[in-house]
């Protein structure tokens, strides 16, 4: 069997009196799409934050490929291979859709070329304009980010986390506001790349997650209640009671 691309082992954050994540413990097997789902307030944001180090856990460890990174920063675990998005479209809205995608691609370039001009990078040059065929952001690419759609915003920010070729993607409800065009696209987008790239996702579109995932986790106040595969997470008594309610 592979190693689990990533490991948490029970983690634990405290902010004051509150526990916002307490014993939380679960694998990432390679490749495919795990996801984090439950009710408002259950803790998934914070257990987010503490699995891309933006957080680090008061007690527990996390291991990324069998390497301890609990107290990594993001930056480092970036260049382990792990890429996040957020909640909140973080993109930089004055400059291009290309442009964009330029920066976020020029780690690519080596050393002695890394602080040139992104228009005189070949690396940099050469992964934006990848990204822009894999994502169907051709036709937008001299559009300011500012410009696009919602839905475009969010397609854009998945590739520039993508820019460096992460082995683990996080998600952090991906689909938010999306109208139901829009999610089903972004759906069949987080399935494409899940073939090449594992992808954890908290997600509030409970349909949409068990068609997707290989593997769901169910927190409630800060506790795992329950993991497994999605028919298996759907039927669970626990679960019903306290997500899906007792008639799902």
């Amino acid at each position: 069997m592979s190693l689990p691309i990533l490991q948490a082992k029970s983690l634990n954050k405290n902010f004051g009196g509150l526990r916002a994540v307490g014993q939380v413990t679960f694998d990432v097997d390679p490749l495919g799409v795990t996801s984090i789902i439950g009710p408002n307030g259950a803790g998934k944001t914070t257990l987010f934050n503490l699995l891309s180090g933006l957080y680090i856990p008061d007690e527990g460890q996390l291991l990324m490929g069998g390497e301890d990174i609990t107290q990594l920063d993001p930056v480092a675990r970036l260049s382990r291979g792990m890429a996040r998005s957020f909640q909140i479209t973080n993109l930089f809205f004055d400059l291009t859709v290309e442009q964009n995608l330029q920066l976020a691609s020029q780690k690519l370039e080596s050393w002695p070329k890394l602080f040139y001009a992104t228009s005189k990078s070949p690396a940099t040059l050469e992964r934006a304009q990848e990204l822009l065929e894999e994502f169907h952001l051709e036709a937008k690419k001299d559009e300011p980010a500012g410009a696009l759609s919602h839905g475009e915003q969010r397609r854009l920010e998945i590739a520039v986390t993508m820019a460096l070729r992460p082995k683990i993607l996080l998600l952090d409800e991906p689909t938010q506001g999306m109208s139901s065009g829009d999610t089903q696209e972004t759906s069949q987008l987080i399935a494409q790349l899940a073939k090449n790239v594992t992808i954890l996702l908290i997600e509030h579109d409970v349909e949409l997650v068990m068609d997707l995932s290989k593997h769901v986790i169910v927190m409630a106040q800060g506790e795992k209640i329950a993991e497994g595969n999605p028919r298996d997470v759907r039927s669970n008594p626990i679960v019903q009671t306290a997500y899906f309610g007792d008639a799902a």
